[in-house]
């Protein structure tokens, strides 16, 4: 399921990016070590009550003013208001209710998206009596904080659970598969849409960057039905301006990621693979979600015996963090390799969303300890008891064994590729999740 996206909104000086480290700074934020995954500062990951949620940062809001780049983050917001299911309202304690606060608050009314109003810097008892101040905004839900000592965040996290429990994602297209189209400006993507429906849904330009949106365009295709999705090119982070909106073109292509079943990377053949690509098969990696490696304008490549093996390699070397990615190089401009796409990614679907039956799995579990003896540690030996599959979307299995610090990553990656080499998750990540047996028979 996707996370639902909440803003944070407010005029300049509030305390918006305090709150926002505050916040994804502690242990109620999950910042991934992903391998190839750089998250920049506007947004992360968190979760409160086992719910996660994605926190987005905005800049400072002033609706009345003629700078341009003021104008261009008024834009921003706009966006990131869009996109939310639900908008963190920022305000200044010390400072009381500004025209400009009364202001975002009138825009935030016509998004008709639900509001928290946060009235930040309340640093004692005295502050507290300004609360009643900001009910005059008429957006609901007051809930006093102060992000530089940390007051109030376990209520107001409540809060924003409360308000996101109803959250659902979008079930219009259940019955479609959702592929999301995803890689640095100019590889194809809008190319490779427009020729899979076969006419010119997406503007196509070799100016980088003139998708600034998630595109979704539903087709059927051999009796099945499908949306793809076309996403923003995602750049560099030094190569986005800190005041431009293509920063948000991150956020919305990774929304894509989050909503779609199975994703497409694209790589440009004519230039290779780039840290940028890397980092993009990085995001798809951490969401977990199914993939194909396509790489694209192959037919503008010229090739001999050793090439596709050169590329195949460099791919191997550079996305070592994702070894089961399918592999495919197409040509969006003539088909080349159309249908054995989609049959690489039916196949990765089909992988990601495969059960085993715990039986079937402590057996190949045996086979494989039997085959390479647990590690021992300080004289105290691994034991592992049994291996069971939670869920799928990615593959997720819980293994029990007598101490999980015994569990050494050589180990676990050893019984994942076992996993894998004994049934076909070729194309999906799957997660192996260690716990300790809470009783301990067995043991000697």
């Amino acid at each position: 399921m996707a996370k639902p996206l909440v803003a944070i909104v407010g005029r300049p000086n509030v305390g918006k990016s305090t709150f926002f480290n505050r916040i994804t700074g502690t242990k109620l934020a999950i910042i991934e070590d992903t391998p190839g995954v750089t998250r920049d500062r506007i947004y992360a990951d968190a979760e409160w009550l086992n719910k996660e949620f994605t926190l987005v940062d905005t800049g400072g809001v002033d609706l009345n003013t003629d700078d341009v780049l003021l104008k261009q983050m008024r834009v921003q917001v706009e966006i990131a208001i869009e996109a939310a299911q639900l908008i963190l309202f920022l305000v200044d304690g010390k400072t009381g209710i500004t025209a400009e606060d009364y202001e975002v608050a009138k825009m935030l009314r016509k998004s008709k998206k639900p509001v928290i109003v946060v009235v930040n810097k309340i640093d004692n008892k005295k502050d507290e009596q300004n609360l009643f101040d900001f009910y005059e905004l008429g957006l609901g839900d007051v809930v006093g904080i102060s992000s530089t000592q940390g007051l109030g965040l376990g209520d107001l996290l409540d809060d924003i659970i409360g308000e996101l429990g109803e959250f659902e994602t979008d079930g219009e297209e259940e019955d479609s598969l959702k592929i999301a189209l995803v890689g640095k400006p100019n590889v194809g993507k809008s190319s490779l849409t427009n020729k899979i429906l076969g006419y010119d849904r997406a503007i196509v330009s070799d100016i980088p960057g003139t998708t600034r949106d998630a595109i979704d365009s539903t087709f059927e295709r051999d009796g099945k039905k499908y949306t793809i999705i076309d996403t923003a090119g995602m750049r560099k982070k030094g190569r986005i301006d800190d005041k431009s909106i293509e920063r948000y073109s991150v956020i919305r292509s990774l929304g894509a990621i989050r909503r779609a079943d199975v994703v497409v990377v694209m790589i440009d053949a004519t230039e290779g693979i780039t840290e940028q690509d890397v980092k993009v098969a990085g995001y798809v990696d951490s969401e977990g979600k199914p993939c194909v490696i396509a790489v694209n304008k192959w037919d503008a490549v010229e090739k001999d015996t050793y090439t596709i093996e050169e590329y195949n390699r460099k791919i191997a070397a550079d996305l070592a963090f994702m070894p089961y990615a399918k592999r495919i190089y197409i040509s969006a401009q003539t088909g080349l390799r159309i249908d054995k796409l989609f049959a690489l990614l039916h196949e990765a679907y089909d992988n990601n969303m495969r059960r085993i039956p715990t039986g079937v799995l402590n057996d190949c579990l045996q086979d494989a300890v039997t085959a390479n003896e647990p590690p021992s540690t300080n004289g105290r030996r691994l034991k592992i008891f049994y291996i069971t599959q939670v869920t799928v979307g990615p593959p997720t299995f819980v293994l029990f064994v007598n101490e999980v610090p015994l569990m050494h990553f050589s180990y676990q990656r050893y019984l994942e590729n076992y996993l894998r080499k004994t049934f076909d998750f070729s194309g999906t990540p799957i997660k192996i999740i260690i716990r300790q047996r809470s009783d301990e028979k067995g043991e000697k």
